[in-house]
């Protein structure tokens, strides 16, 4: 197959929550390039598990665990969004903030672009967060893993996240931060409430994992501890109503295979890639809709457009109540960022209920014995931040799937 002269990406249909329905056709504008990587060796042995501890002093009995949560940070051709995001973030650590200050910072992955550079580890990395004292843990993103003549596969994602001995990188210049241990490129945080499942999606468009990565999965999934709340990360997003990416029929076909065969039900889907911000909910199994998050809205300058028709339905799927500081700009959040009308893609049962393609922000989730409670901060072009621009609250009670098996 030869490329055509002007051939470019399709733009995705509105109101679809996923790129293809069947077998993807193959590419040659995605599969010249995105290929599938070699992952390195492991640091640590199966099932490459990593206690919160290891990293912060956990309080007897804690009744409640607050960490924030975004990818695509990177602050590359223009940083100020990603200086903005992450200055709003710092300012969530002072107790004067009158909310539980988040222990640590959990990243989507795409720390830096445009190839996972080491030497652009401190403009795009040890720069932007020089102040966040919590630790930042992370999955890695396409461009982690994407390489190029100079710089192989995932070789400054290792360089911080996952070395043998804690140290300081000198790449950190002024803004030193010690590196971290993780056990592997896909790995399960081990937290008092939660059980943090963060794989790695690669490289190739859509994602993909190998049968050794889809074995884990199911394995982590079957044996995660019952009395803990279980979120599943990955960086390519399952589901998302977006023009440039759309959702991924593969990461449906990795998660739905770990579901049926363990039983399993996760509370709570995060993911990113997409540069923009979308709560979706989808049933599965029956009962309470697992709510699957798009955050892709960390830093990097170009967001991604809604593939939404805002006309169809007037009706706010998360209302701004009179007393919200969004409520003087009538049906638009404060910051500009609209909200969209609840959209269901009759394919994949897959619902928006929320979404922000106009502004930058993150994630704030508190998880206690009971309840999963989300809130997106949004944050504009100029660094006004809103707090709450969306929330949610979901179930954190253990989830298992009591009817036949399930697609997604």
């Amino acid at each position: 197959m030869n490329l055509r002269q002007g051939e470019t990406n399709r733009s995705h249909r509105n109101g679809k929550s996923q790129a293809f329905s069947g077998p993807q056709a193959i590419s040659q504008l995605t599969h010249r390039s995105q290929r599938f990587q070699t992952l390195p060796p492991p640091l640590g042995q199966p099932p490459y598990h990593y206690d919160l501890a290891k990293v912060i002093d956990l309080e007897h009995n804690l009744s409640a665990l607050t960490f924030h949560v975004v990818g695509d940070t990177c602050g590359v051709k223009d940083s100020s969004r990603q200086f903005h995001v992450a200055k709003a973030m710092k300012q969530d650590l002072t107790p004067e903030s009158g909310q539980p200050v988040p222990k640590f910072f959990y990243h989507l992955g795409d720390v830096v672009y445009f190839n996972g550079e080491h030497d652009q580890y401190y403009e795009q990395f040890y720069e932007p967060y020089d102040h966040y004292t919590p630790p930042i843990l992370a999955i890695p993103g396409n461009h982690d893993g994407d390489p190029d003549e100079n710089n192989p596969s995932l070789q400054g994602w290792i360089a911080y996240f996952m070395t043998a001995e804690p140290h300081v990188d000198p790449e950190s210049q002024e803004s030193p931060r010690v590196t971290l241990s993780l056990p592997n490129v896909y790995w399960t945080l081990i937290t008092p409430l939660a059980t943090i499942i963060g794989m790695y999606t690669n490289v190739p468009e859509h994602g993909s994992v190998d049968s050794v990565q889809q074995q884990w999965l199911t394995n982590e999934f079957a044996t995660a501890a019952s009395e803990k709340a279980l979120l599943l990360a990955l960086h390519h997003p399952v589901y998302s109503f977006d023009r440039f990416h759309s959702g991924s029929p593969n990461m449906a076909d990795i998660l739905q295979q770990a579901i049926n065969d363990s039983k399993r039900i996760p509370n709570l889907v995060l993911t990113g890639h997409v540069h923009n911000y979308q709560r979706i909910n989808r049933v599965i199994g029956g009962g309470e809709p697992v709510p699957f998050l798009v955050a892709g809205t960390g830093g990097y300058h170009n967001l991604h457009q809604l593939a939404v028709d805002k006309g169809t339905n007037t009706t706010p799927a998360h209302p701004v109540h009179k007393s919200h500081p969004a409520a003087k700009h009538g049906k638009k959040k404060a910051g500009g960022g609209a909200v969209p009308p609840v959209v269901t893609d009759a394919d994949t049962q897959a619902a928006l209920q929320y979404g922000d393609d106009k502004n930058w922000g993150y994630v704030t989730l508190t998880i206690d014995k009971e309840h999963i409670h989300g809130s997106y901060t949004s944050v504009d072009k100029n660094g006004d931040a809103i707090k709450d621009a969306d929330s949610f609250t979901t179930s954190a009670s253990h989830r298992t799937l009591t009817t036949g098996p399930v697609s997604l």
